[in-house]
């Protein structure tokens, strides 16, 4: 399975699907952030990574410009990452409370990320299209990922394309932070959670032990 999902993250790299997006990776990795001019920006589409025998799945909504655009892993080198990476370390879900580039030393235990749109949209607002594009590459990752029995679907837009793959109609279920969604006896249980983004965080809508609570609830759900 590893090698698998190493033979699909090159293949996820390499995709041009969408022309906006293709232009507006290309272009930011081009123009950079002051602060990052001198580091060289990946600017391609970001493959998810972490434990292949993982039992717990993190669906994030798409990479940041200047984050895993940047960097070229997921939730590394931003705000968002920084939150997320403290709170699973505080529950030995991760080898450090921080990730700033690739071959940092980061590795994740019984967990996998992964996003709803493998490109950095402008404004963070991926188009239908372009999230119905990018799913058949959540498809091929969760077919290599046998073991995932919890998803843990970080905004709204993430929850809603989950369940689409998963075979529901979003307008049935109602997101809202930290609650349980019982899918049927053969899928992943999905919990939905407020994203870890600056607004949330930095306006008090998401707290560490709001966002802790998410992943402790994930835990006991694979729990013997």
């Amino acid at each position: 399975m590893p090698a698998q999902l190493d033979i699909l993250a090159d293949k996820i790299t390499r995709c041009t699907r969408c022309p906006r997006l293709v232009a507006w990776r290309e272009q930011v990795a081009r123009d950079r952030r002051r602060m990052y001019r001198n580091e060289e920006y990946w600017g391609r589409p970001v493959p998810g990574f972490g434990d292949p025998t993982a039992r717990i799945l993190i669906l994030g909504l798409a990479p940041a410009a200047h984050g895993a655009n940047r960097t070229g892993r997921m939730f590394t080198g931003d705000r968002s990452g920084d939150f997320l990476y403290r709170t699973l370390h505080s529950l030995g879900l991760a080898s450090q409370p921080t990730s700033v580039r690739r071959g940092d030393g980061l590795t994740l235990h019984d967990v996998f990320i992964s996003a709803t749109c493998r490109c950095a949209p402008p404004a963070n607002k991926p188009a239908p299209g372009e999230i119905r594009n990018c799913r058949p590459w959540l498809e091929k990752e969760l077919a290599l990922l046998p073991g995932i029995r919890v998803v843990v679907a970080l905004g709204r837009i993430a929850f809603d394309d989950y369940l689409a793959l998963a075979g529901h109609r979003p307008a049935a279920f109602q997101f809202a932070h930290n609650r349980l969604h019982h899918l049927g006896p053969s899928q992943p249980a999905l919990i939905s959670s407020y994203h870890p983004s600056q607004q949330n965080t930095q306006t008090g809508k998401l707290t560490f032990d709001m966002f802790q609570a998410v992943f402790a609830a994930a835990l006991r759900l694979v729990s013997p």
